[in-house]
């Protein structure tokens, strides 16, 4: 109860603040920080809690993003509709690649991820209809329903997604589910012969982590205006999504998402006050840092403090 009345006291805030006459660019980077919520809080329902590194979020975040771009191209699909319509092909991705890979364990799971990436990355950049290598350039509209831009409406629909997301991986990790994939994370081989039904669990897992992604992805080509595949199918989604669950801890659902928090508006920071270019720097130090100094991340050092204060 207390997590929903502080999720739905925060969507208020929010909604609030885009009545007011906040700065623009807040909202564009709020966008940012709560797209990284999303994108932290899928790949830890795979990679954090059954141990299976996914180095493919570029693919699952691009289908959403295309799917979006079709949608919008055909129907001229609202972006609820393109929310819903890239989420659902994600998450389809994330089946079909979790029934051809999730034998394989180790790095080569994580290569055959690497490998999905490039495989649709050149199928896109040949595929006329949604702009090919050169992309494709989309007209918004100016404002919708209460807001008086569209940021603004992209910003508070990318909150309503985070709350959803981290929803969603607070219910599996207190599930059935959720047992059995630290089961898997565990011992793969003791968790079969305790009965439980590794595979179905992963691909269920692969699928919902995948169809989260797509939903984190199908809002960034109305929010940047244009969608070309070199910056979407860029393989750091795929360091920020595994560096930001290190960073907060992968063992708990909040870990993810105060690594997102903290990842992202550092990111921010950085790209206002020096350049946009040092992003990686940043995200590579903090890596660092964190794997020698915190393997089991914030959420780990605030358990050790928790234990010496007492």
């Amino acid at each position: 109860m207390k997590f929903w009345i502080s999720s739905l006291s925060l969507l208020a805030l929010f909604f609030v603040l885009t009545l007011l006459g906040v700065n623009e660019y807040f909202f564009f980077a709020g966008f940012v920080v709560l797209q990284f919520i999303v994108l932290a809080t899928a790949w830890n329902i795979l990679g954090g809690y059954a141990g299976y590194v996914n180095f493919g979020v570029p693919a699952f975040l691009a289908v959403g993003a295309y799917s979006a771009v079709v949608l919008f191209k055909a129907i001229s699909a609202p972006i609820v509709v393109q929310i819903l319509g890239g989420g659902v092909m994600a998450g389809l991705l994330g089946l079909g690649v979790g029934l051809l890979t999730l034998k394989l364990r180790g790095i080569f799971f994580s290569i055959a991820t690497v490998a999905v990436v490039f495989i649709l990355e050149t199928c896109v950049n040949n595929w006329r209809y949604v702009g090919g290598a050169t992309g494709l350039q989309l007209t918004r509209p100016e404002g919708l329903w209460l807001f008086s831009t569209y940021t603004r409406f992209l910003f508070f629909m990318m909150s309503l997604l985070a709350v959803i997301a981290v929803a969603t991986a607070r219910y599996v990790q207190t599930s059935y589910l959720g047992r059995g994939l630290r089961a898997v994370r565990d011992s793969e081989e003791a968790a079969e012969c305790s009965g439980v039904p590794t595979l179905k669990l992963k691909l269920i897992a692969c699928t919902v982590s995948g169809a989260l992604m797509g939903v984190a992805g199908a809002p960034m080509p109305m929010y940047l205006s244009f969608v070309e595949p070199t910056s979407i199918f860029n393989l750091s989604y795929a360091i920020s999504a595994l560096g930001m669950p290190i960073i907060g801890g992968t063992s708990h659902w909040v870990g993810p998402l105060i690594g997102a928090v903290v990842l992202a508006t550092v990111q921010q920071v950085v790209t206002v006050t020096i350049s946009s270019e040092l992003n990686v720097l940043v995200l590579g130090v903090l890596l660092i840092v964190f794997v020698i100094a915190a393997p089991d991340g914030i959420i780990g050092l605030f358990k050790k403090w928790k234990r010496f204060s007492k």
